[in-house]
């Protein structure tokens, strides 16, 4: 025991250190910077209580104006106000016609601006009365202004549906009325046929033209891609009718086919005696021997298909639908026609008018010759050959023929 006790007693402890139980200034540090973040949460959230507050009051006093002076510090009137409401609305029902500015295309079609509460479309089936494949093949380009008819709704977006065809149909049918009224022959270009006939494009409407009003022999296939000339016979917008006549056409224009007169033709087809003319939706044969005063060889030489000239009616068989047609009349000078076409097609009316001319002085020559034994008519012929008054030293009461022998049979 003693041994050990002995051993303690050499034992020395530290001396305790009144450090180890004092506030460090590190952990009072510590505490301050615990003490702002409190200190700053209770100064905003004063703040946002005091802007809370002004808010509240900002409501409070715009309610009570509302309620007491609605119109105070308004610069329109309520009578402004529905007057500008009614200037940009419109009526959206179908059939309605609207103004509207195109201000987009695309490959489908067009965006419209109709000041509604949502841009129009245009589609591209609806852009015109012909068929397109762009909108813009007709004009419909950014910035273009029009009138548009409503003709539908997109629920998926409550946008408008427009269309220019179905206002081009309108007017198309408004033409032909007035055309149909005038009594005015029309071109029609054959686009369809069927067993009763053609179906042909006029004014942008299809019409019907039975085979029975046709004047040409001509089949369905054979009409087909070329233009006729052609009258009205029907026009039933209601029952969507539209039925046309070439014959009545025809008639027409032959009727102003005048002996000597000179019309414009289009060469048709050549063949080795001659070529054929349209003038007009009718065909007329230039012979080879009335192309030119000199020999034509080869008429392709010449003439070729498509080309256009002014030829002279010699005759016309209106029965048998035939007319003689010449340029040989119209050559200033012989062989004109071969080396100067151009001068032949200058100078027609012109050759046309020696021409005819040169006719009335024979026929009238003619109508002399046959009044000479016609003393009854009052008129004789002067030695210069021109037909005139009786002359006065014939008798009044005209020659005595009682003793010319009667002619005998040979």
């Amino acid at each position: 025991m003693a041994s050990l006790a002995q051993q303690f007693t050499g034992l020395r402890c530290p001396p305790l250190s009144s450090s180890r139980f004092s506030v460090k200034p590190k952990q009072t540090q510590k505490v301050g910077a615990f003490a702002s973040p409190i200190v700053s949460a209770v100064a905003v959230s004063n703040a946002q209580t005091k802007d809370r507050l002004e808010l509240k009051k900002m409501f409070e006093d715009a309610y009570e104006r509302c309620r007491t002076a609605p119109m105070e510090g308004v610069s329109f009137t309520v009578e402004d106000f529905q007057n500008a409401l009614e200037k940009y609305d419109f009526d959206s029902e179908l059939g309605t016609k609207v103004k509207g500015t195109v201000f987009c295309t695309d490959g489908n079609g067009a965006l419209v601006d109709i000041t509604a509460k949502s841009s129009a479309y245009l589609p591209v089936q609806e852009a015109s009365i012909h068929k397109i494949k762009h909108v813009e093949e007709v004009g419909i380009v950014p910035g273009l202004r029009e009138e548009f008819m409503i003709i539908g709704e997109n629920e998926a977006d409550d946008s408008l549906i427009l269309s220019l065809r179905s206002i081009q149909y309108e007017l198309a049918w408004e033409r032909c009325r007035q055309l149909q009224a005038e009594d005015v022959v029309v071109k029609g270009k054959v686009v369809g046929a069927n067993k009763g006939g053609v179906v042909a494009l006029v004014e942008g409407l299809r019409g019907f033209v039975p085979f029975s009003q046709i004047s040409s022999k001509s089949t369905a296939e054979e009409l087909l891609d070329k233009e006729l000339p052609l009258k009205f016979v029907e026009v039933d917008e209601e029952q969507s009718r539209l039925v046309f006549s070439n014959r009545k056409a025809m008639a027409d224009s032959q009727a102003q086919l005048g002996i000597g007169s000179v019309v414009l033709g289009t060469v048709q087809s050549l063949k080795p005696y001659g070529a054929f003319i349209d003038i007009g939706g009718i065909n007329g044969l230039l012979h080879v021997s009335q192309i030119s005063h000199d020999r034509v060889s080869d008429i392709a030489t010449v003439l070729q298909p498509g080309d256009t000239l002014k030829v002279m009616i010699l005759s016309h068989d209106r029965e048998r639908g035939r007319v003689s047609l010449s340029t040989k009349k119209l050559e200033p000078t012989p062989g004109d026609m071969i080396r100067n076409p151009t001068l032949v097609f200058e100078k027609a009316e012109e050759m046309a008018q020696t021409f005819r001319q040169r006719i009335a002085q024979a026929e009238a020559m003619a109508r002399a010759d046959m009044l000479r034994f016609q003393p009854e008519s009052g008129l004789t012929l002067s030695s210069d050959g021109i037909l005139g008054p009786l002359a006065s030293d014939l008798p009044a009461e005209g020659l005595d023929l009682s003793d010319v022998p009667e002619a005998e049979e040979v």
